[in-house]
């Protein structure tokens, strides 16, 4: 029993021995012809990876020169090597532009961590998943009608959105025009007619302007009305989350775009349900003033319409990301001309005071002036005369220029760094659908035959031993110097399978 627990513990202690050989072992790595040495124990902390995987690099191997060849980008390997040598960390050599460095971990197999952490290092932001629903039905539909480049089908309805959405934009326009516009809208004069019994005046009854339900661009608005409708309560019913669904911005444009049409057809309804309302009094004219200014206001949220085009828009969201990256900017800037604003309009007007045919009788009367002079707008209604009043206006077109000209530069970096990264994104995921569709027809031919040629060489290079030409001769007396035994012995197993061939190992 003593005999046998020592044995025991002896091949332990080899075995950890072994081990510890194993893992200072060293190897030769060569990239395109520029040769690095590391340990073995420090690639295989990452297994996963090429270098880390036995299996996966031992295709690369070559038992002549015993170095694994890897012809890629020379510059590139000094940061991947670091990235084995610091326990994860990846540093992008400066000479290495972002591109080639992705392509080199992609290639190496670093991993999706490795990947996401070197683009948050480069300052990319991480794009947001995209949940779907689980049902199958409603995943589909949810694709047709959120993401236009999921499918021809999608596309077909983003398509006939877009049409819709100009549609109602014109047509919003175009019935502002003088000759289309509503005769209620219109101020008709009702002068009163006298001639009634005993000399009194007779006020003649309103005129029922004919209804605007039949107008042509009542039609056209609620045609468009019905398929926004249609189109958010399909999202609404096929969304993952109702809750998010509820709190997006561009979900709320849609719900407030279409709520003035209800809020019209309802006023219409009213009206044409009750009798006119006329009294001697003039209230009822005053009560009908009062609710065409409201429609009026309603109306104008239409407009907002408009917005609908940045979910179809890959420009206009560039832009909304930008001002949303550029609200601190955008603050300065505003905080900037409030005080100019305040500073010259009360200094024009000090200077003006004096002079009668000055512009400025107040200090809140020159803001619109200060504002418009810092802007380099002038329209000129409001100017001065005096030569210190003048003085004044050339330094606040002077101050604003410099206003404005001071945050501009930030907003167009972060306008620049948003379009790039989209056009980049764009690009990547073109290449990966070509590289997919390539690699899937010659990736397996191409290995195979990298394969064999290194095998081919390998077996020329025994022929040529006279050791193994003989039978008789070891190992150790080819010119193979391995310093990886288990790399060599995988690359040489097949030639012991060959029955032809009398080969002593």
């Amino acid at each position: 029993m003593a005999m046998a627990a020592a044995g025991e513990e002896e091949e332990e202690e080899a075995a950890v021995a072994n081990q510890g050989a194993m893992h200072h072992q060293r190897v030769l790595i060569n990239i395109s012809g520029l040769r690095f040495e590391t340990q073995l124990g420090t690639l295989n902390q990452f297994p996963h990876t090429l270098l880390g995987d036995p299996d996966k690099r031992m295709r690369y191997f070559d038992p002549l020169r015993n170095e694994y060849f890897f012809d890629r980008n020379r510059p590139s390997f000094d940061g991947i090597l670091y990235f084995y040598q610091s326990g994860g960390k990846l540093r992008r050599p400066v000479n290495v532009s972002i591109d080639v460095f992705a392509d080199e971990i992609r290639f190496y197999q670093l991993g999706e961590e490795a990947m996401e952490r070197f683009r948050e290092d480069e300052g990319f932001i991480k794009e947001e998943e995209k949940p779907l629903p689980h049902n199958e039905f409603q995943r589909q539909v949810w694709l047709i009608f959120e993401y236009p480049e999921s499918s021809s089908s999608a596309r077909a309805i983003a398509i006939v959105s877009v049409l819709v959405i100009l549609i109602s934009i014109i047509t919003f326009c175009l019935e502002t025009l003088p000759e289309f516009r509503d005769e209620r809208e219109m101020p008709v004069p009702q002068p009163t007619q006298s001639g009634g019994l005993n000399g009194t005046t007779v006020e003649p009854q309103p005129m029922q302007p004919p209804s605007s339900l039949s107008d042509p661009f009542f039609i056209i608005e609620t045609t468009c009305v019905i398929w926004f409708t249609f189109e958010l309560l399909v999202r609404f019913f096929a969304c993952p989350s109702k809750s998010e669904f509820s709190r997006n911005i561009m979900n709320i444009i849609d719900i407030v775009a279409i709520i003035p049409y209800f809020i019209t057809l309802g006023t219409e309804l009213a009206q044409q349900q009750q009798p006119g309302t006329g009294s001697s009094n003039g209230g009822g004219g005053q009560q009908q003033a009062m609710s065409l200014a409201i429609l009026r206001v309603i109306r104008l949220v239409r407009v907002f319409r408009i917005f609908k085009l940045s979910r179809h828009s890959k420009g206009l969201q560039i832009l909304g990301q930008t001002l949303k990256a550029s609200m601190r900017e955008l603050g300065l800037l505003i905080f900037f001309l409030f005080i100019g604003v305040i500073l010259f309009s009360s200094a024009v007007y000090f200077a003006e005071a004096d002079d009668p045919e000055s512009h400025f009788s107040s200090i809140p009367d020159a803001f619109w002036w200060a504002v418009v002079t810092m802007t380099t707008v002038g329209y000129g209604d409001m100017r001065p005369v005096t030569v210190g009043g003048k003085i004044v206006g050339s330094l606040c077109a002077i101050a604003g220029v410099l206003t404005i000209a001071l945050p501009v530069p930030v907003i167009v970096s972060n306008f620049n760094y948003f379009y790039h990264r989209e056009t980049d994104h764009e690009q990547a995921v073109l290449k990966d659908e070509h590289s997919s569709a390539q690699g899937s027809t010659a990736g397996g031919d191409v290995k195979r035959r990298a394969s064999r040629n290194s095998l081919n060489k390998s077996v020329v290079h025994l022929e040529n031993n006279e050791g193994f030409n003989n039978g008789t001769g070891s190992l150790e007396k080819t010119n193979i110097k391995a310093k990886s035994n288990v790399d060599l012995r995988k690359s040489l197993y097949a030639l012991c399978l060959d029955t032809n061939r009398e080969t002593d190992l």
